[in-house]
C-alpha cells in the first residue's frame, strides 16, 4: 500500500500538518508512505501510488501557485487515466479564520475529481472531528499575530491530530479498495 503526502509549506505551518497526515497514514500496517515537498515532487512518481493526499497554504481562497504548477503537471496523466480509482485527501492551512479554509480545500478537490480520484474526507462521527467540522480534508487556521507561547503559531494538539486522522483515513480506504480488487 503507497500513500504520497505532497505538500507545499512557505513557514512551516503545512508542513508540520503534512507530517500529520503522513503518520496517520503510517499507522495502517502495511503502508509505506512517501513525503514529498512540493518543489521535489515528482508528478511520475503518482501513477505507482493507491492514495495521494496534498495540500498547501490557502492564498485568498485557493491553491497556493507552487502545488497549482504541481497540478497542472497532471495533464498526461489525466491523458492516460492513471489517477482513476486512486483514493485522494487534501489539507490546508490558512492565516485568518475567515481567510477561505473552505474554499481552499474545494479547489484542492475539484483537480482530483477531474482525475477520477475518490475523495476522502472527515465525518463528524470521526471523534477528533467532532466538533471541529472539517468535512472535506483538514483544514487550520495559523493565526497570522504571533504569541509569545507559539511564536510561528504551527499547527499543534488536535489540529495534528486531524491531520493524523485524515492520514489514517485515506490509507484504511484505500486498502479496502485495493483488497477488493484483488
Amino acid at each position: 500500500m503507497k500513500v504520497y503526502v505532497v505538500y507545499d509549506s512557505e513557514s512551516g505551518h503545512t508542513e508540520a500538518l503534512a507530517r500529520s497526515v503522513a503518520d496517520g497514514a503510517r499507522t495502517v500496517d502495511g503502508a509505506e508512505v512517501i513525503l514529498r515537498r512540493v518543489d521535489e515532487a515528482d508528478p511520475r512518481d503518482l501513477a505507482d501510488v493507491d492514495a495521494i493526499l496534498w495540500g498547501c497554504a490557502g492564498h485568498f481562497g485557493t491553491v497556493s501557485s507552487g502545488l497549482k504548477e504541481f497540478i497542472d503537471r497532471l495533464g498526461y496523466l489525466w491523458a492516460q487515466g492513471k489517477l482513476v480509482g486512486k483514493v485522494g485527501g487534501v489539507f490546508c492551512t490558512i492565516a485568518t479564520l475567515h481567510g477561505g479554509l473552505e474554499a481552499t480545500l474545494l479547489s484542492l478537490i475539484v483537480p482530483m475529481l477531474h482525475q477520477g480520484m475518490i475523495v476522502v474526507g472527515l465525518p463528524g462521527n470521526i471523534p477528533e472531528n467532532a466538533l471541529y467540522g472539517s468535512y472535506y480534508g483538514v483544514g487550520i487556521v495559523c493565526p497570522v499575530e504571533q504569541s509569545r507561547n507559539d511564536p510561528l503559531n504551527l499547527p499543534h494538539g488536535d489540529d495534528l491530530v486531524l491531520g493524523k486522522a485524515l492520514g489514517r483515513r485515506v490509507t484504511e480506504t484505500a486498502h479496502r479498495l485495493k483488497s477488493a480488487r484483488y
